[in-house]
This record gives C-alpha cells, sequence and structure tokens, in this order.
C-alpha cells in the first residue's frame, strides 16, 4: 500500500472511530470531540439554514457549505434536527455570557436592567434570533421535540436574569418573592413590543438608539416601582 494510501486510511479511521478512540501519539482528537471541528460544521449549518431554510436544507447541504464529509457530519450530529438544536443551543449560550459579563460589570441595579434590556433589544432587532426562532415555530407539530430543546436550553437569558435578581434582592436592593417571575415581567416590559413586531415581520429595524433607550428607561422605571427594596 502506498503512503498516500496509508494517509488516507488513518483519515478515514480518525473520523469514523468511536469517541473512546484517539490517537495521542499524532495529536489527533477521539471521533467528535475536535471543538474546532464541531465549531466548523456548526458555523457551515447556520450558513445553509439561515439562507435555506430548515425544510429545504440537507446535510448534503451542510457537508458543502462546511467543508467536511459526509462520515464527519454524522459523527458529531446525529441528525439534521440534533445539528439545528445544537445551533440554537450554541447562539443563545453565547448571548447568556455576554449578558452575564455585562451585568457582572454594572454599577448598580438600574445600570444593570437597563443594559441588559438594551443588549436584549438589540439581539432581537438586529440577530438571526428572531429568524431562527419562526423556523422553530414552523416545525412545531412535526418535531415538538425540538422546540422543547430550544426553549428549555439552560444558561439563557431569562435564567441569567434571574440570577442577577437574586443577588440584589440578597443584597438588600430588591424585594422580590419570585425571582423568576419578575424576569420574565421585566423581559417582558423591555422587549415585548419589539419581540412580537419583529416576529411578526413588521419592520422595526429602523428602530433608532434614542427610541430602543426611551422603551428602555421606561421599563426600568416601571420595574423598579414593583421591585426596589424599601428604605
Amino acid at each position: 500500500m502506498s503512503e498516500g494510501a496509508d494517509k488516507d486510511m488513518v483519515i478515514e479511521v480518525a473520523e469514523t472511530a468511536p469517541p473512546y478512540m484517539c490517537a495521542p501519539a499524532t495529536g489527533r482528537f477521539a471521533a467528535g470531540a475536535d471543538p474546532a471541528k464541531r465549531e466548523q460544521i456548526i458555523d457551515g449549518a447556520k450558513r445553509v439554514f439561515m439562507r435555506m431554510g430548515f425544510d429545504a436544507a440537507s446535510m448534503n447541504d451542510v457537508t458543502r457549505e462546511a467543508g467536511v464529509s459526509k462520515g464527519t457530519i454524522y459523527v458529531y450530529f446525529q441528525s439534521k434536527e440534533d445539528l439545528f438544536a445544537a445551533l440554537i443551543e450554541r447562539e443563545k449560550g453565547r448571548f447568556a455570557e455576554e449578558l452575564r459579563d455585562i451585568l457582572g460589570h454594572a454599577e448598580n441595579v438600574e445600570d444593570g436592567l437597563s443594559q441588559f434590556a438594551t443588549a436584549f433589544v438589540r439581539q432581537i432587532l438586529f440577530t438571526d434570533m428572531i429568524p431562527a426562532m419562526r423556523t422553530v415555530i414552523g416545525v412545531l407539530n412535526r418535531m415538538p421535540r425540538l422546540c422543547q430543546r430550544f426553549l428549555a436550553t439552560p444558561g439563557n437569558a431569562r435564567t441569567v436574569l434571574q440570577e442577577y435578581l437574586v443577588r440584589q434582592v440578597e443584597a438588600g436592593t430588591l424585594a422580590i418573592d419570585d425571582t423568576d417571575l419578575a424576569a420574565r415581567q421585566f423581559v417582558d416590559l423591555s422587549t415585548g413590543s419589539y419581540f412580537k413586531q419583529r416576529l411578526f415581520g413588521e419592520q422595526v429595524d429602523s428602530t433608532d438608539d434614542v427610541e430602543i433607550k426611551r422603551t428602555v428607561a421606561s421599563a426600568v422605571r416601571v420595574f423598579l416601582a414593583a421591585y426596589r427594596a424599601p428604605v
């Protein structure tokens, strides 16, 4: 067997071997365990899903876009549904970490709530969040499990806010009996109108920073009127 054939065989085994197999002498990851390869596939899937929609897209489309073999993609993801769910979970996780960082550096509760709400509104207006949500809603009846994964992802924006509210209650800044309910209320106060408009296709992309700031300030004012701890 030629040297080139040997190399091809090594690559094929590395891409299709069970997860417990690895080759530390060559520095290879176990099959399905290379984070860079996984990100490469998810990045390709994101472009395909955003361009074609969930139903029209195929795993073959993703393999071409991501530049991987069909054997490789199935080592990382069992199905198109599994891949789409991984994409949603990654994007939600990244945004949650951004919000956690914002709240962690806030000067006070007003500043924290304001920055949180502003970031959330901008996520709704200027990213792929709502188109992705439309895709999930479109397959709800056929794929309820996919929709459940979309909603049940831990560490989403609401849970990040709830964690922050708990800390503020412990610090004596806020007086809240049900922080989960309060987090939901603040999200609705600050993003509700933008969320519904964007979800149902009303043109809100032209919303300027002045309007966003006015909406957020009102939401923070109403929320603190209800939940600020008495002095």
